[in-house]
């Protein structure tokens, strides 16, 4: 069994809380029994009047150097839970069908993305009266795993991203791959100057 852990906030975590979050999540992760594979669960309530969905209840799956991520929200916690392992269910079920497809394709060249020429174009300017959102008001620190361009977009569906940063395994750069506005993907990769230039 996956060891399951389990902190709320803005919430009691009650013993049968606990059971049913170690039922329902621990029977989603039945789907990929690998190890090591390890599970935080936050289950979270909002106390503010008029909002819709005042609980939720976030998953993290950590499968070897890999991450899934869900989040589910519903009217009460049990709602939450049972969507947040539905979910679960099918990331899981999303990458194990993945890792066997990458083995299967390992043989075969894999296809190449073209680099976005002009940056330009993904540029929007921010209108100046929105001074308050020009503030940065979160800073993430990424270990970068080296890994290919199809290990990345593997990695940005399971974490529900619409981007991923990685350090190219071919190359040793760092690109970052996002899913575009009109579908697919795409890639950005810094240039490289010749040192004939």
């Amino acid at each position: 069994m996956v060891d399951i852990k389990i902190s709320g906030r803005k919430v009691a975590i009650s013993d049968s809380l606990r059971e049913q979050v170690e039922n329902k999540i621990g029977g989603a992760l039945k789907v990929f029994d690998i190890k090591p594979m390890e599970c935080d669960v936050v289950l979270r309530a909002d106390k503010r009047r008029g909002t819709k969905n005042r609980t939720a209840c976030e998953v993290t799956v950590f499968v070897r150097d890999n991450v899934v991520r869900v989040e589910a929200a519903g009217a009460d916690l049990e709602q939450a839970i049972d969507e947040a392992a539905s979910k679960v269910t099918r990331q899981l079920r999303k990458y194990k069908t993945r890792v066997v497809d990458r083995r299967q394709r390992s043989k075969r060249p894999t296809p190449s993305i073209e680099p976005v020429a002009d940056l330009s174009d993904l540029i929007v300017a921010a209108p100046e009266e929105e001074e308050e959102d020009d503030q940065l008001v979160r800073e993430k620190v990424v270990e970068l795993t080296p890994m290919t361009v199809e290990e990345a977009l593997v990695q940005i569906d399971l974490i529900g991203h619409d981007f991923y940063v990685f350090e190219d395994s071919l190359t040793g750069l760092t690109c970052v791959v996002y899913r575009r506005d009109n579908g697919g993907y795409g890639v950005i990769k810094p240039k490289i100057e010749d040192a004939d230039e």
